[in-house]
């Protein structure tokens, strides 16, 4: 469960990236997020990003 702010705008505890939200949505799909790849202005992009590690999120897959 998430906990917010009192104005329940800002995510006080337990936050997950879009990213590993993405890369948990494509493991779904039987994708691995690390092999799907696009080009974009010349250069490999992925849908979970290439600066930071993304993690599929275990505790809601059930």
């Amino acid at each position: 469960m998430r906990a917010t702010d009192d104005h329940s705008y800002n995510i006080t505890e337990n936050q997950t990236h879009i990213r590993d939200l993405n890369a948990t949505i494509l493991h779904q799909l039987d994708i691995d997020h690390k092999k799907l790849t696009f080009k974009y202005q010349v250069l490999d992009q992925r849908l979970t990003g290439v600066g930071e590690e993304a993690h599929v999120i275990k505790g809601i897959l059930s």
